[in-house]
């Protein structure tokens, strides 16, 4: 292919780019070079130790030596080309440049030398096979064209005397000049035109009859029409009727009718329309000969013209074949003709190649290796490790599917984010457990009141957030209550539930406090070891509700426990019994914010069995463990506790980490 032709192919381009790569390209370079006896391509030399492994290999490897000896000779040149072939390969590199028709070879190499020098001889030996390929292309091409005329040229002389024996046959004799044409139509239309005067003279002829044929007939010489006088003989006839006519007239007048003279002269023109009657006589005889003669003439005419018309009606239907016939000596006529000039450019294209391809500029020995380049490989393995590093990061990102920001809730739960609650050192705020009442409790560490003690702490404004999230919710109901839970066990419900109520009564609202985890009571085994009896007497009304209340002295909150000394098997029935009902409903009376605490809704039913009862939920998740999956599960199962729920408080955040992410 030429450069010219690449112009309307740009895909050809690659197609040239794998012609410089192919093998022929390859061996033609191996054989310019010498490459097949060059150790860089047909195999490094091998250590003393190799040689002596390898001769050990063969001398125990019977099986293989005749195999080897059928196949040495072969193998003895084929593998050094096919190993330099290998080699090339891997170091040649040929590409396009931009979106140009030029190719850039390039050939890597120890030897900066040898290197050019290798790409210098890809380039010629791509230069010699485009020429090679020319001349071949040619050769085939002017050999095919050369035996296709010549079934050409038979085809036109066998196409041309079927039209000349088609015409010599059915009598069809075309004549030559500007115009030519048919021999029977020419006849034709010169008949045609003698036909039409033959018409006329008959027309004629009959009218000059007819006309003096009526004036004999009438006997009127005298109304003869000056046109049918142009004999001298009537005209000097009719002359002397009329001056005898009106000499009598006038005699006649004068004298009277009966003179002699009148007489006379009457007697003179009788004998003048005897006379011209007698030449009109022999006038009409001529023309009623000319008459005859006229027609005869026509129907002659006639006659040869209707054999000219059947005739010119079979020259017209074999016409129909002669067009065919001259059409396809037209075309193999056209066609050879065709062939012919592709035939003489083959020729000249053969003896005179041209190759539009050319070396634009030869390759030299760089002066510094191309690879590896310092700055490069630096900058590259920087770019490599903040790559690697942003992948791990977003792979630990994506990964990391648990509550972090804000819009997770909002997203993803459609609920209100109500606000972080940061982990606080319990270390710091031990405080000493000593004998109380049995009608108050006593926190086992200060994190449990740590919204009363520290009152304008962050940890203590999402509560009141919280409240007002409650107070928005449930608007001027007398009673709200609040249920408190989490997915998973140990996200710090519990911690939540009392700082929150202990809030509401440090407010001065009337808070009830009732622990429902009856699987796992940590309020009353943080804050009520010493009680006796709870919820689960108050359930049943074994006792007043009043005489198993605690009461916390600093905020005036009052707190049901759960004294579970067996394991309670079926809890979620009494959650959600009468009895609890009962139970809130009696709490109602006497407290404005009831807060319970309750179970693990992923781990336990109690919440979704007793859902119902309660006015709002709050769910605590902790941040940075809590999956946002296992939440969408839950809350998805349970469309009562997702529309009650008021939202979700983030506890036990790292605040060190926390900073990292925009809430």
């Amino acid at each position: 292919a030429s450069i010219a032709e690449l112009t309307f192919d740009t895909g050809a381009i690659d197609s040239q780019v794998e012609v410089l790569k192919s093998e022929k390209i390859a061996l033609a370079v191996i054989d310019a070079m010498k490459l097949d006896q060059d150790p860089e391509f047909i195999g490094r030399r091998r250590t003393l130790l190799g040689q002596a492994f390898g001769l050990l290999r063969s001398a125990f490897d019977f099986g293989g030596w005749f195999r080897r000896q059928e196949k040495s000779v072969a193998e003895g040149q084929v593998a050094p080309q096919r190993a330099a072939i290998a080699q090339l390969n891997a170091h040649l590199d040929v590409r396009r440049v931009a979106r140009t028709y030029v190719l850039a070879v390039t050939y890597t190499s120890p030897d900066p030398t040898k290197a050019a020098a290798i790409a210098n001889a890809f380039a010629n030996a791509y230069l010699k096979e485009q020429l090679d390929a020319k001349f071949e292309a040619a050769s085939q091409t002017a050999s095919w064209l050369q035996t296709r005329l010549e079934r050409l040229k038979q085809d036109s002389l066998s196409a041309d005397l079927a039209v000349q024996k088609f015409k010599a046959e059915n009598g069809i004799v075309v004549t030559g000049g500007d115009r030519p044409a048919l021999i029977s139509d020419q006849r034709l239309t010169e008949l045609n035109e003698r036909m039409v005067v033959a018409r006329t003279d008959t027309a004629k002829a009959e009218a000059r009859y007819k006309q003096i044929d009526d004036l004999l007939k009438s006997g009127r010489v005298g109304a003869a029409v000056p046109d049918s006088l142009d004999n001298p003989v009537i005209n000097d006839l009719r002359t002397e009727y009329l001056n005898a006519a009106k000499l009598a007239a006038q005699l006649e007048t004068k004298l009277g009718g009966g003179d002699s003279q009148v007489i006379s002269l009457r007697r003179e023109m009788d004998g003048y329309e005897r006379l011209i009657f007698t030449e009109l006589q022999r006038i009409a005889e001529s023309y009623r000969s000319e008459a005859e003669v006229a027609r005869s003439i026509e129907q002659s005419l006639n006659v040869s013209m209707s054999g000219l018309v059947g005739a010119s009606a079979q020259t017209n239907e074999a016409l129909v074949q002669l067009r065919q016939l001259e059409r396809e000596s037209d075309s193999y006529r056209t066609l050879y003709q065709a062939f012919l000039e592709r035939y003489q450019e083959a020729v000249q294209r053969q003896s005179f190649p041209v190759n539009e391809a050319r070396i634009i500029t030869a390759a030299t020995a760089p002066l510094a290796p191309s690879y590896p380049k310092r700055g490069l490989l630096v900058a590259l393995s920087l770019v490599l490790g903040a790559m690697a590093g942003s992948g791990l990061g977003a792979l630990r990102e994506y990964r990391d599917r648990v509550f972090r920001v804000a819009s997770h809730v909002r997203d993803e739960l459609d609920l209100e984010f109500l606000g972080t609650l940061r982990s606080i050192d319990v270390e710091c705020f031990k405080t000493h457990r000593g004998d109380v009442p049995s009608s108050q409790i006593q926190a086992a560490d200060s994190l449990q009141r740590y919204s009363i003690d520290h009152p304008l702490s962050a940890f203590s404004e999402t509560l009141r957030r919280a409240k007002l999230a409650i107070d928005l919710a449930l608007g001027d109901r007398k009673v709200k209550v609040v249920g408190v839970t989490s997915i998973l066990p140990n996200e710090g419900k519990t911690t939540v539930a009392k700082n929150l109520a202990s809030l509401l009564a440090h407010l001065g609202a009337r808070t009830l406090l009732i622990d429902a985890d009856l699987r796992n009571p940590g309020l009353t085994t943080s804050l009520a070891r010493h009680a006796h009896a709870g919820v689960l007497e108050a359930i049943r009304a074994d006792q007043p509700l009043d005489r198993l209340l605690l009461t916390e002295p600093e905020s005036g909150l009052s707190i049901l426990p759960a004294v579970v000394t067996d394991p309670v098997q079926h809890s979620s029935e009494l959650v959600s019994s009468l009895g609890m009902r009962n139970l809130l409903a009696e709490a109602g009376k006497d407290f404005s914010y009831i807060i319970v605490d309750l179970p693990s809704s992923g781990a336990v039913v109690d919440v979704h069995a007793a859902a119902s009862m309660f006015h709002a939920f709050i769910f605590v998740v902790e941040w940075g463990r809590t999956q946002r999956a296992s939440v969408q599960s839950v809350l998805s199962s349970n469309s009562v506790m997702h529309d009650k729920c008021v939202g979700v408080l983030y506890n036990k955040v790292n605040p060190k980490r926390v900073d990292l992410y925009e809430l």
